[in-house]
C-alpha cells in the first residue's frame, strides 16, 4: 500500500467482547494465529515470481482448503513495463456458510514487497521485504478466521480472500499497485458482498487503528459498525477519529461499488524496511482485531446490511 497523505501450545486469549451476538461466537486464539503468522516470515519475502512466494501459496492454500471445500486459486498473469517481467500471481478464496445470500467479505494481502524503499540504511534498499506485518499479520488473522468459521458456521455467508501483488510497486509510480485486488474486482461476475474489510498492518506491537479516509467517505456506515462495536467493548486500540489516507486493497473494491473498509495501523516505524519481522508483532494485536471481527460476524446487527 502506499500513504497518500497524512490528514489530521495454543493459548486462547479472548477479549469478551459484549453486546448482542447470535450464540456460538467462538473466541479467538491468538497463538494459533501468531504461529501461521511466523510460518509465512520462514519462507521468506513472498516476492512474486519467487521460490518463496510459491511455497507460501501452497501453505496458504492448503491452510483454507484444511477449513473449507470451496477454496480455489484465481490465477493471472501481470506485465511489469518497467521491468519486461511477466508475474505469476494468484488470489486465494475460500468461502463459508455458501447457501446464504447475504455475505460479507474478508481479505488481506499475502504478498512482501520485493524492495525496502524506507529503509534508513540506504545500501539495503534494494532487499525484499519479509513483511511480518505488512502482509502476514492480516492474513494470519483470515487462517484462525476461517478455522472458527468451519467449527461454528457464522450466520451469514463470508467469503475469505488473500490477494496477491498488492505491493509490488515503486514508491510513488501509478502502476504495479493493488494488482490482486484489481483482477478480483474485475472478474467478480455477479458476486457483490454486503461490504468487505481489508485487514492489513495490524500485528504491531503498539497497536492504535485509526479510521481510514476513504473508508470513511465511501462506506462510513462499515465503519460506524466495526468502531462501535469496539468502542462499546473499551477496545482502546481502535482509535474513533481519522488520521491517514491510504491507497490499500480496499480502493479496488470502493471502484466496483462495494462497500469496504481498510483497518489498518499505519503508524508503524517498520513500514517497507529490513525490520518488519516477527519480532515487532504481537499475539495480543492479532486477537484484538480478531476478536473485533468475530463480534461484528457473529452479531445479529450484521443482518441489517
Amino acid at each position: 500500500m502506499q500513504r497518500i497523505t497524512l490528514s489530521v501450545g495454543a493459548v486462547c486469549i479472548s477479549i469478551a467482547l459484549s453486546g448482542p451476538s447470535c450464540s456460538g461466537r467462538p473466541g479467538f486464539n491468538a497463538q494459533r494465529s501468531f504461529a501461521d503468522l511466523v510460518a509465512q516470515c520462514e519462507f521468506g519475502p513472498r516476492v512474486p515470481n519467487s521460490e518463496a512466494h510459491t511455497r507460501a501459496a501452497d501453505f496458504l492454500f492448503n491452510s483454507l482448503k484444511s477449513t473449507t471445500d470451496l477454496t480455489r486459486r484465481q490465477q493471472f498473469t501481470y506485465f511489469d513495463s518497467l521491468t519486461g517481467e511477466t508475474l505469476r500471481l494468484m488470489n486465494l478464496i475460500a468461502s463459508y456458510n455458501p447457501e446464504n445470500l447475504r455475505r460479507v467479505m474478508l481479505c488481506a494481502h499475502w504478498d512482501s514487497r520485493p524492495h525496502s524503499d524506507m529503509e534508513p540504511d540506504s545500501s539495503k534498499r534494494h532487499l525484499p521485504v519479509l513483511g511480518a506485518n505488512d502482509g502476514a499479520s492480516g492474513v494470519a488473522i483470515l487462517l484462525e478466521l476461517g478455522r472458527l468459521f468451519h467449527e461454528s458456521p457464522p450466520p451469514v455467508g463470508v467469503d475469505i480472500v488473500l490477494f496477491d501483488g498488492e505491493d509490488y510497486g515503486l514508491s510513488g509510480a501509478q502502476s504495479g499497485w493493488l494488482i490482486g485486488s484489481e483482477y478480483f474486482a474485475a472478474n467478480m461476475g455477479s458476486y457483490r458482498p454486503r461490504f468487505a474489510i481489508l485487514i492489513d498492518m495490524v500485528g504491531d506491537s503498539d497497536l492504535q487503528i485509526y479510521r481510514e479516509k476513504y473508508s470513511q467517505q465511501y462506506a462510513a456506515d462499515i465503519n460506524d459498525y466495526i468502531w462501535g462495536i469496539a468502542r462499546e467493548n473499551n477496545v482502546g486500540a481502535f482509535e474513533d477519529s481519522v488520521k491517514h489516507t491510504v491507497y490499500d486493497d480496499h480502493v479496488s473494491l470502493l471502484s466496483d461499488r462495494i462497500k469496504a473498509i481498510d483497518i489498518i495501523d499505519f503508524d508503524y516505524p517498520h513500514w517497507h524496511t529490513q525490520a518488519d519481522t516477527p519480532d515487532k508483532c504481537s499475539p495480543q494485536s492479532l486477537a484484538t482485531v480478531g476478536e473485533v471481527l468475530l463480534a461484528a460476524i457473529y452479531n445479529k446487527a450484521v443482518e441489517k446490511f
